[in-house]
C-alpha cells in the first residue's frame, strides 16, 4: 500500500479551511451541517470535561467556548495581574478572554490564529464582552506577529500539533518571550509513534492526531531551543474523549500539559 506523504503548505491550507468553517457554523459545527464542517474529525466537546469551571465558561461572551480544545491552559499558567499573554491558535478567543481577567486592566492579552473567521469571530466576541486588554491579530504561530521579548506567558490549547513546523513554532514562542518568561501549553502527544498511515491522513491531522509529536521529541526540541525546566505531564485520562475525535487515536495520542521557561 502507497502511503501518503502530507506537504506543509497542504496542511495549513485543509486545517484553515476546516476551522475557518466551524467559525462560520457558530459554537456547534453541528447546527449547521450544510456548512460541510460537521465531521468527526473536528470534535468539540464540553469544555467541563477539560477541566474548566462553570464559573469560567459563564464568564467569556457568548460563542467564545467552542470546545475544540483538550485541556485547560489557564489552570496552569499561574497568570499574575499586569502580565502580557499571548494565546497561540486563539481561536473564538476563549482563553484570551478568561485571560484578561487574569491580568486584568494593567495587563494584555493577544491572541494570534491563522483563520480569518476565527479573528473575526474573536473579535466580535471582544466587542460583545468589553473587552479592552485584548487584541486578536491574523497570522501564523510559526511567523508570530509580535516583537522580540514582548510577552511574558504564552499559552495555547490543541494548536501546536497542528503545525508541520513546530521548531519554527518554539523558536518563535522563545524569540517574542521576555527573559524568565515562561509557556503553558495544553497539547496533544503521542506516547508512541504513530503508523506511516495514520500520519499521511489528512483528516486524523485536521483531527488534532497526526500531527501529535512524541514526549521525547517534544523535550529534546524544547531544550534545544533554549527553554529550562522543561516539564510534559501526560493526562492518560483524556483517552476517554480523544476515542471520539478518530478511530483508533487513544491508542497512539493523549493531552499533556507542557510547561517551561526562558533563562
Amino acid at each position: 500500500m502507497e502511503i501518503k506523504i502530507l506537504k506543509d503548505d497542504e496542511i495549513r491550507s485543509k486545517v484553515s479551511q476546516r476551522y475557518g468553517s466551524v467559525a462560520k457554523a457558530g459554537s456547534s459545527c453541528c447546527s449547521a451541517p450544510a456548512s460541510g464542517c460537521c465531521q468527526p474529525q473536528i470534535s468539540q466537546i464540553g469544555s467541563e470535561k477539560l477541566g474548566y469551571s462553570a464559573d469560567e465558561m459563564s464568564s467569556v461572551p457568548e460563542g467564545a467556548d467552542m470546545g475544540l480544545g483538550c485541556g485547560n491552559p489557564q489552570a496552569i499558567a499561574s497568570l499574575k495581574p499586569g502580565e502580557n499573554v499571548l494565546d497561540l491558535g486563539s481561536g473564538g478567543g476563549f482563553d484570551c478572554f478568561l485571560a484578561a481577567k487574569a491580568v486584568g486592566p494593567a495587563g494584555m492579552v493577544i491572541g494570534v490564529d491563522m483563520t480569518p473567521e476565527m479573528v473575526s469571530k474573536a473579535r466580535k466576541n471582544a466587542v460583545n464582552g468589553g473587552y479592552s486588554n485584548v487584541d486578536f491579530r491574523l497570522g501564523e504561530i510559526e511567523h508570530l506577529p509580535l516583537a522580540d521579548n514582548s510577552v511574558d506567558v504564552i499559552i495555547s490549547n490543541c494548536v501546536i500539533n497542528l503545525s508541520p513546523d513546530k521548531e519554527s513554532v518554539f523558536r518563535e514562542t522563545f524569540r517574542v518571550l521576555r527573559s524568565n518568561g515562561r509557556i503553558a501549553v495544553s497539547d496533544v502527544v503521542a506516547f508512541k509513534p504513530l503508523t506511516e498511515e495514520l500520519r499521511g491522513n489528512l483528516d486524523a491531522y485536521c483531527g488534532c492526531i497526526a500531527g501529535a509529536a512524541t514526549v521525547n521529541e517534544l523535550e529534546a526540541l524544547l531544550k534545544k531551543i533554549g527553554f529550562k525546566n522543561v516539564s510534559i505531564e501526560i493526562k492518560p485520562e483524556s483517552r476517554n474523549f480523544i476515542k471520539d475525535w478518530f478511530k483508533g487515536a487513544e491508542d497512539f495520542v493523549c493531552s499533556a500539559n507542557i510547561t517551561a521557561g526562558k533563562p
